[in-house]
């Protein structure tokens, strides 16, 4: 069977794909345009935009060629969302960063050779920068859905997208629901970021990207029979300190409903506790012991000042041990080797807590930082209270003093893997000097050339600039790095002296 030849695009034609141009399409005079011909000659007859959106128009001398349409993509997609590999909480929070090509037209008596898919690769230039411009954030990735009855894609396939399967047939007929329509359609998607699917899938996003998943409310997560649990255990240890005017939503149920809001990282204070016990559902406000409201008979979620009130008159160190033992019930005993110091400023409340993981988010304490001051002795505080024998405790540059690294070597009985960065110049050139200067097995260089290989040099540079345990002391550990100070006080911001 012969192929048909192709065929070649005329002077003419070649003068619009060189001179025409897009224009992003905002008053309302070219936006009712482009919807009446989206209405007028596309097959689909209809120009319902969900959510965010934009309107394109390809334009030759004035004459619309081509008109398109962007909009929120699509909240759940089997094969997109196994391709961008993200989770259903990742999907929801993070949406915004995809865009579906809706619409795609080409006027009648347009159709010039690769028309098409230059109006196509303009777009995709230009798109997020607009969106940005437009609706305050960028876009990762778009995709679109292409009727096999009437079309095969081509114009996607020449322009770098991805075919990836079909729908299931369902169609969006509103923000939250769907129709079966019973005609599947071609999905496809295009990155518009090298590596969009692993940012996208990743545990944090990208700082330009972050501020989309911040402007979705948390959702709750938690299943009835682990709420069950939690309370159980709050129940029994925790007494009631409200006055029984007050206790409209039991203290157990409230303080569970923190410890979940907390775990799926909102610590903003009562405000954004509030839009949290907002995203429960009735099963799940119902495993709290919540009221119903007597008209409408729906159990209903504490507000801004219940929390307020709550987590001001609270004991939080009842809580933690609570929690903790609770945590060891569920989890099991506590194995894990590292341990890991981070702190965290309390948006909106003016607070930083020092916080104790281990190396699988399990939760090993927290403290306050006290005021006029810095999280430095916090830490110290917090690696009081923990056992410290036979871990690796990890923190950030801050940390990094000889009173935290004597605490844990000497009187935890554990190891430290600390960061040395700029801000402590003396302690960083002791570092690099013992690596370039001094002699390590099995060889020796530099200033002692002449040493037996093996040998470690006894002293090099001044060992008061070193790291903790340089010399070995009566009762202290051989073979340890370097002791006296971890550099200048003066160089490390928030030392206390």
């Amino acid at each position: 069977m012969s192929k048909h030849k192709r065929r070649e695009i005329s002077d003419d034609e070649q003068h619009v794909l060189d001179h025409g141009h897009i224009r992003l399409l905002t008053s309302p005079e070219a936006i009712a345009r482009c919807d009446e011909a989206i209405v007028k000659h596309h097959y689909l007859h209809n120009v319902s935009l969900v959510g965010e959106h934009l309107r394109y128009a390809f334009i030759y001398k004035g004459q619309w060629l081509g008109a398109a349409t962007w909009s929120a993509a699509a909240f759940h997609i089997k094969d997109r969302d196994q391709f961008i590999g993200w989770t259903a909480e990742q999907c929801r929070r993070r949406r915004c960063l995809l865009a579906n090509n809706s619409r795609l037209l080409v006027m009648p008596d347009c159709h010039y050779p690769n028309l098409i898919s230059r109006f196509m690769k303009l777009m995709l230039e230009r798109l997020s920068p607009d969106w940005q411009e437009r609706w305050g954030h960028p876009l990762a990735l778009v995709e679109t859905f292409v009727d096999p009855r009437f079309y095969q894609g081509t114009a996607y396939k020449v322009s770098g997208w991805s075919h990836l399967g079909k729908t299931a047939g369902w169609t969006r007929n509103a923000d939250d629901f769907y129709e079966k329509n019973d005609a599947p359609k071609q999905i496809w998607v295009r990155e518009l970021v090298k590596k969009a699917c692993v940012k996208l899938r990743a545990p944090q996003l990208p700082a330009a990207w972050a501020q989309v998943q911040e402007a979705v409310p948390v959702r709750c997560t938690a299943k009835v029979q682990e709420i069950r649990s939690l309370m159980q255990a709050i129940e029994e240890e925790v007494p009631e300190f409200r006055r029984a005017q007050a206790r409209a939503y039991p203290l157990a149920g409230m303080i569970c409903l923190i410890v979940m809001a907390m775990a799926q990282g909102v610590v903003r204070g009562p405000t954004d506790l509030a839009r949290y016990a907002e995203s429960l559902t009735q099963a799940q406000l119902r495993a709290l012991k919540f009221r119903d409201d007597p008209h409408t008979r729906e159990i209903r979620y504490p507000k801004k000042t219940v929390f307020t009130t709550v987590l001001h008159q609270l004991d939080g160190d009842l809580l933690e041990r609570v929690l903790l033992r609770w945590q060891d019930q569920v989890l099991g005993p506590w194995q894990d080797q590292i341990v890991i110091i981070d702190g965290k400023k309390v948006r909106h409340a003016g607070v930083e807590i020092v916080n104790a993981v281990d190396s699988q988010g399990r939760f090993l304490g927290s403290t306050v930082t006290p005021s006029k001051t810095n999280e430095i002795p916090a830490a110290g505080q917090l690696l009081e209270g923990l056992d410290l024998a036979g871990k690796i405790v990890l923190s950030d540059a801050l940390h990094t003093q000889d009173d935290r690294a004597r605490q844990i070597l000497f009187e935890g009985g554990g190891d430290y893997l600390m960061t040395v960065k700029g801000n402590q110049p003396t302690l960083q050139k002791t570092l690099e000097n013992l690596f370039v200067q001094q002699g390590f097995s099995p060889s020796a260089h530099g200033v002692n050339s002449g040493a037996e290989a093996g040998a470690q040099p006894r002293s090099i540079g001044n060992s008061k600039l070193g790291m903790l345990g340089s010399h070995a002391e009566p009762g202290g550990f051989s073979g340890s790095p370097v002791g006296g100070s971890t550099g200048d006080a003066r160089e490390a911001p928030g030392r206390p002296k």
